[in-house]
């Protein structure tokens, strides 16, 4: 086995893995989630969530086997400091040192994640999850990249009578979220490009946590120091500044098992194994940790913050009249998607990863505004109705969130109720029948009634059958009036059988 085996053998992995975790959240078709949905399920936080134990103990004994491989293989954040850290690295060359970590930091964002979590105040602990920020990176920024070429694709396909390809409208869900995705990629992809593995190793939770255990782990990157000539190449080399090689030492709480250090030894006397190294009199201090490098990933992850703002275009009606955009409504409870089971089940395991915002074909799911639940989904219908024929949610779900139904369940689910609103009805406003919301109500909730009760012949107005509603929004959306529509639904705060 060469030295530079360790380090190819991650590089592969990890690149596949962040490719097809990337994917996850650009393909808007499904067809990758049906192949690779388990690598969003074995997300640690999520599995979590989600009260995947089995999921949550093999991690673990991964991590007591192997070390920190899920922080370079498995976690996208982690591999996407790779990118930028290696992109520096080409042009400055041994350019890490030793440096003891950041204790009070590190442990003080740890506490504060857990007592959050437990606290039921998740848009901060989502704001920390490694998962879930890159999750929202996509989403927000490089998503609207992905479909701006998709779009160009679907336009020449469309000429040449092939449909291949099709158009997807390239909007911003979240002004909020976006900003916030932003930010993160920013300062996750400075720290990475002057710091290596620090955000990895000071900030994020799920890296401290897998550190506990990590230290006890079976394979070990050693330094045999009868071969050690104190080069410190090793040191300089080392994104998580976590080998001290002056004195053989290694941190193991931080180290990533990369290769970079065991790949840039010149005497090989580093390796990757589960032999204890014997003490010499060189030996100053226990080994600890390895926190070996990680050469990555050429990936060409474009640096994307420009956006999503790119496809608004006016809409007209026939070329006549600018049709004007519909404006959300108020909702006192927020509509969260069926199988949520409640409002409050659903707040309390979503990550706010938005896997199920970029799989919803339908621009249903959009992320909160809420403080308290800010970059969690919730439904709103001003782009379209949560059809019942769909259920792509519920399967894309890692945290348990959103529990996977069948299309014939969803029919039965109430996660709302529809209410007229009198005054912005045309029926009202223009004096002219309509009846969208009823032909198009798929639970035939919606039924035309005469606005004078006592005059057969008046104008018929919508009203709402309750018992039969199931708030898929399909009525909100159809409905014609602007900038508000005339029938609206309210969530329920527990989702009902019907």
């Amino acid at each position: 086995m060469t030295k530079l085996f360790l380090k190819r053998f991650r590089q592969t992995l990890a690149i596949v893995v962040f490719v097809l975790i990337t994917l996850l959240f650009l393909d808007f078709t499904g067809v990758l989630h049906k192949y690779f949905s388990f690598l969003a399920k074995i997300q640690l936080l999520p599995a979590i969530m989600a009260l995947n134990f089995v999921v949550v103990a093999l991690l673990i004994v991964l991590t007591l086997i192997f070390g920190r491989i899920y922080c370079s293989v498995i976690c996208p954040l982690g591999i996407m400091q790779d990118v930028f850290s290696h992109l520096h690295t080409w042009r400055k060359k041994n350019r890490f040192r030793f440096a003891k970590e950041y204790k009070i930091l590190r442990y003080s964002v740890f506490v504060l994640f857990i007592v959050v979590l437990l606290l039921g105040i998740n848009s901060l602990a989502i704001l920390l999850a490694p998962y879930s920020s890159y999750g929202r990176m996509v989403q927000n920024l490089f998503s609207p990249i992905y479909l701006f070429f998709n779009n160009i694709l679907a336009y020449f396909a469309a000429r040449l009578d092939s449909y291949t390809f099709y158009s997807q409208e390239i909007y911003i869900r979240s002004i909020s979220t976006f900003v916030i995705a932003l930010v993160s990629f920013l300062v996750i992809g400075f720290l990475a490009w002057k710091k290596g593995r620090l955000y990895c190793n000071s900030i994020c939770p799920v890296g401290t946590l897998l550190s506990f255990f990590a230290k006890f782990s079976f394979f070990k990157i050693r330094i045999e120091a009868n071969k050690c000539i104190k080069c410190d190449k090793c040191t300089r080399n080392c994104k998580a500044e976590c080998i001290n090689g002056k004195e053989n030492f290694v941190d193991y709480s931080r180290c990533v098992v990369c290769g970079n250090c065991q790949a840039t030894c010149p005497k090989n006397a580093i390796t990757y194994t589960y032999k204890k190294e014997k003490k010499t009199e060189t030996t100053t201090e226990e080994t600890k940790v390895d926190s070996t490098k990680r050469a990555f990933l050429t990936s060409s992850l474009l640096l994307a913050s420009s956006v999503a703002l790119a496809q608004e275009k006016k809409k007209v009606d026939g070329g006549l009249a600018v049709i004007e955009d519909k404006k959300a409504y108020e909702r006192q409870n927020s509509i969260v998607p069926p199988g949520a089971k409640s409002l409050k089940n659903f707040q309390q395991r979503c990550t706010g990863c938005q896997l199920c915002v970029s799989k919803c074909p339908n621009n249903v799911l959009r992320p909160s505004k809420d403080l308290l639940h800010l970059m969690q989904p919730e439904m709103s219908f001003e782009k379209g109705a949560c059809r019942v024929e769909c259920t792509l949610c519920s399967e894309v779900c890692p945290a348990g969130a959103i529990e996977k139904i069948s299309k014939e369940e969803k029919t039965t689910i109430k996660i709302g109720t529809a209410h007229w609103v009198k005054q912005n009805c045309i029926v009202v406003k223009d004096k002219h029948e309509c009846g969208n919301c009823a032909r198009h109500c798929p639970a035939f909730a919606i039924f035309m009634v005469p606005m004078d009760p006592n005059d057969e012949n008046s104008l018929k107005r919508p009203a709402v059958n309750e018992n039969k509603c199931i708030g898929c929004g399909m009525c909100e959306y159809v409905c014609p009036s602007r900038p508000y529509s005339a029938i609206f639904v309210e969530g329920n705060l527990a989702h009902q059988s019907i």
